[in-house]
């Protein structure tokens, strides 16, 4: 790899490579062989770190070339082991080359919003050929049937209350919250501010399916109970389902030491075995985990089960509806190793798919990317400082700097536009 002198400056000294258990971590811990394929991924690094102005750092304070001030840094620790990993990964070897500390970033959310941006530009048009060596299709295994489903969501969800405890607000709300905003409408996040912002979110969501005393509410994807818990107070009647036993439990309790056991009732339920009939269905970004195979089900499941003249309320994370059929088939280092079986929708698909297979059609759709964004640097932020919390709860650091990414990743499609929210609308009847 050619290198440029860096700038007179002492280099970083690289952190502690992580401890990388093998039986944990299989292809974490296995560096590929793959030198053909390396050597093309040296030739894209330098035609991204060209195009999108990163600085790229070597170890020994060389870099690949120079860029601005202030531009997003690549550091690369080990960059035989980076390269031969992207080179025979392509994304999943970019994620597992950080899981395994082959590369950092002094600011890790500044330079995936750079690489977020127009992510299909990143590899030359004449050369898109090459992604068939490494894309991967979703393993059969996690595709979201309703054994699928249950394989999946305890991968994610259960793997401790305590966990998520460390870096959510006290309303244990896991969703984009809905700041107040300032000039220009930039949302005023602040994690005080945190929990008032999840139940301004909530409410309009509530709001938003008419939900008030005596509504016969369904709840698909129960959270830790914080929607059950303001919708009983509404005077709501709620039934929740979850497939989570760690939220089961803790929404029950929540529900119990609230008084509302009379009102709001959680179970352990496949969306697709719901049962009642129902005057507002609301379900707050959990359609991303239902698959695309299954989105029409899911549909069928909202229209069978509202009542005449009831309204549905969804929150969905949403991307633009040409990169969501690219990458509808293809294996994500997102879905390998955080959200197995799930797929973000577009708006589009989401209106084009209730009105292909129900009487449901889209009657609004309220967007607020930006304020996910501050949300998810929030959470970030407090995750990072819990770093030896997450230690004791038995996580190892590979887990560490896998959430780490997660979240910084996640931030990043935000703010690039890449990703956006939507609290969405559906009735029987004419769209409007």
């Amino acid at each position: 790899m050619t290198t440029t002198p860096a700038a007179p400056r002492s280099a970083p000294p690289a952190p502690p490579t992580p401890a990388v258990d093998p039986a944990r971590w299989p292809d974490v811990a296995r560096v590929p062989h793959a030198p053909l394929r390396a050597a093309v991924a040296g030739r894209l690094l330098r035609r991204v770190a060209a195009h999108r102005g990163l600085r790229v750092e070597l170890p020994g304070g060389s870099v690949l070339r120079p860029a601005a001030p202030g531009a997003p840094v690549l550091r690369l620790h080990h960059p035989r082991a980076f390269l031969h990993r992207v080179g025979e990964s392509g994304l999943i070897g970019f994620g597992e080359a950080y899981q395994a500390g082959d590369w950092d970033s002094p600011d890790l959310t500044a330079l995936l919003t750079a690489l977020a941006a127009a992510p299909q530009t990143l590899v030359p048009a004449g050369t898109r050929w090459l992604r068939r060596l490494y894309v991967q299709r979703p393993p059969a295994a996690e595709s979201s049937t309703v054994d699928g489903a249950r394989r999946n969501i305890p991968r994610h969800y259960d793997l401790s209350n305590d966990l998520f405890a460390l870096f959510l607000d006290p309303t244990m709300t896991y969703s984009a919250a809905l700041f107040p905003t300032g000039p220009g409408r930039a949302p005023l996040a602040t994690w005080d501010g945190l929990p008032a912002a999840q139940h301004r979110k909530i409410d309009r969501l509530l709001d938003l399916a008419g939900v008030g005393p005596g509504t016969r509410l369904l709840e698909i994807g129960t959270g830790w109970g914080e929607l059950a818990l303001r919708a009983a107070a509404r005077g709501a009647r709620v039934v929740s389902l979850t497939l989570s036993e760690e939220q089961l439990a803790l929404a029950r309790r929540r529900i119990a030491e609230a008084g509302y056991e009379g009102r709001a009732e959680v179970r352990l339920c496949d969306y697709r075995a719901a049962e009642g009939a129902y005057d507002a269905v609301v379900s707050a970004e959990m359609i991303e985990a239902v698959g695309r195979p299954f989105w029409p089900g899911y549909f069928r499941t909202l229209d069978r089960v509202l009542a005449p003249g009831g309204r549905v309320a969804l929150q969905a994370i949403t991307m633009p509806h040409d990169r969501m059929t690219a990458s509808s088939r293809t294996y994500t280092w997102i879905l390998k190793y955080v959200f197995p079986g799930g797929l973000i929708p577009s708006l589009r698909a989401v209106s084009e798919t209730a009105a292909r297979h129900t009487a449901l059609r889209v009657r609004a759709a309220d967007a607020y990317g930006p304020h996910y964004a501050e949300t998810l640097r929030l959470w970030r932020e407090r995750f990072t400082a819990h770093a030896g919390q997450v230690a004791a709860l038995g996580f190892d650091d590979v887990f560490r700097r896998t959430w780490e990414l997660y979240l910084a990743h996640s931030e990043a499609g935000f703010r690039a536009g890449y990703l956006d929210v939507h609290q969405i609308l559906l009735t029987r009847g004419a769209p409007s």
